[in-house]
């Protein structure tokens, strides 16, 4: 399990480091005061547990790579997170359905990693729940807000909905990975949190007068590091210290 176990953990290391990266983009820049403080804590948060997960798969793996490794010099090929994380901040509205979509989702799955044979995930996961918890809790009330809130927001929502929603299938995609560690009982199978998901969503939505799309294509790719043009620039951004300070520690 030893292979297997680093790819998870790379893979959740990689989406909560790439998802903090973003969210922190609206440092200075989110619609209010109350934003400017909240969207840098969730941030904060999601770099957390990404360190966690990315000092664990450093242990797992036996060759004496840290977190700042792992995180700052891999080639964007490398990376494989889920798409609907590195995609663009867009405006506010964009940001809370990203934001939704993946919260509720890690809740689930943080929620069932706490039964995990592996007692460090189970660790790790114990802590991050309670963060995933308000994450859910934030987004959904943003996202009833601006759904039945203004014409000009309830648009903006609805827009956010659909350009989004055709990245939320890859949540739930399995494979060999997946399937060995779920056997073992070291992880949760991501297909099994499906049917949580879809009612948590459809709850938010009829609370915000948003319909849910009927589209059933889905992207798909970031798990074997296919990404979008975004990611390129993300990186740029998000390594350039490490590059140009070789060592530099968290």
């Amino acid at each position: 399990m030893r292979q297997e176990l680093f790819e998870l953990l790379i893979r959740l290391g990689d989406d909560h480091l790439v998802l903090g990266h973003r969210i922190s983009e609206w440092c200075g820049h989110a619609p209010m005061l109350e934003e400017d403080l909240a969207l840098p804590n969730i941030a904060l948060d999601l770099i957390g547990q990404a360190r966690s997960l990315y000092t664990y798969a450093g242990e797992v793996e036996g060759k004496g790579r840290d977190e700042d490794q792992i995180a700052y010099v891999r080639l964007e090929r490398d990376y494989h997170n889920l798409l609907l994380t590195e995609r663009p901040n867009g405006d506010f509205a964009h940001t809370i359905v990203r934001q939704l979509f993946f919260s509720v989702f890690m809740q689930a799955w943080w929620r069932e990693a706490v039964k995990s044979t592996d007692e460090t995930l189970a660790a790790i996961a114990a802590k991050a729940v309670k963060e995933a918890t308000y994450h859910v809790r934030h987004a959904a009330e943003w996202t009833i807000r601006l759904g039945d809130g203004t014409e000009e927001s309830a648009r903006r929502m609805e827009e956010a909905v659909s350009a989004l929603w055709p990245y939320t299938g890859e949540m739930f995609e399995t494979d060999a990975v997946t399937d060995a560690l779920a056997e073992a009982g070291i992880a949760p199978d991501p297909a099994s949190l499906e049917a949580e998901w879809d009612k948590v969503i459809a709850d938010v939505f009829a609370e915000a007068m948003l319909a849910i799309p009927d589209e059933s294509w889905q992207q798909s790719g970031g798990r074997k590091g296919r990404h979008g043009e975004e990611m390129g620039f993300l990186l740029a951004d998000l390594q350039y210290m490490q590059r140009a300070y070789p060592g530099m520690t968290w």
